[in-house]
């Protein structure tokens, strides 16, 4: 009796399936090969732009002339660029760098990573390239300018809602694409 007694516990303790654990599921996001296409010669610099963009003219109504957007359809981001003339009065570029690094520290409260590096571009030229970590509006900005006549800005942003890191192979592949339009970047005197 005692046997069988036992005999059945271990036949119904042995019917419960073995727990494994699952493995984390990603999202799969095929990314391009780059390719790159230049500049309309309409605007006072140049550049190499992802084939995968668009370059937009930028509607907002404070926008000035050459002022624009690559947009990426395929992940629906926006690298917003912004152009000022320091020639005109207005435009300072120490007010200019000062209101960059101002732009950037707004996001200091939701990032936990702000890495700001500086990267030597064509014509004896230097960049400046910030990526921000965590839950932040914006990813990178960069900005660069020859200080007398030119200042160049941009900022990727995202029309979504969704969590950076599952971002993340998307903002490192655009990054990649900002490096490169950086490196074939020149004005236009």
């Amino acid at each position: 009796m005692l046997q069988c007694l036992i005999l059945t516990l271990v036949v119904l303790s042995s019917c419960e399936e073995v727990y494994l654990p699952k493995p984390k599921g990603y999202n799969r996001i095929d990314l391009p090969n780059p390719a790159y296409q230049a500049l309309p010669d309409t605007f006072p610099y140049q550049f190499d732009y992802s084939t995968y963009a668009e370059l937009l003219g930028d509607s907002n109504k404070r926008a000035d002339r050459y002022w624009s957007n690559l947009y990426y359809p395929d992940f629906d981001a926006l690298v917003q660029i912004t152009y000022k003339d320091l020639t005109q009065d207005e435009n300072d570029v120490g007010k200019l760098l000062n209101e960059s690094f101002a732009l950037t520290m707004k996001h200091d409260q939701r990032a936990y990573g702000i890495d700001e590096s500086l990267i030597k571009i064509p014509n004896n030229q230097v960049a400046s390239v910030t990526k921000l970590e965590g839950e932040v509006p914006t990813q990178l900005q960069f900005f660069t300018s020859d200080s007398t006549r030119h200042f160049f800005r941009g900022a990727l942003y995202f029309n979504t809602a969704t969590k950076n890191d599952s971002l993340q192979p998307i903002i490192d592949f655009i990054t990649e694409d900002v490096l490169y339009m950086l490196n074939s970047f020149e004005w236009r005197y």
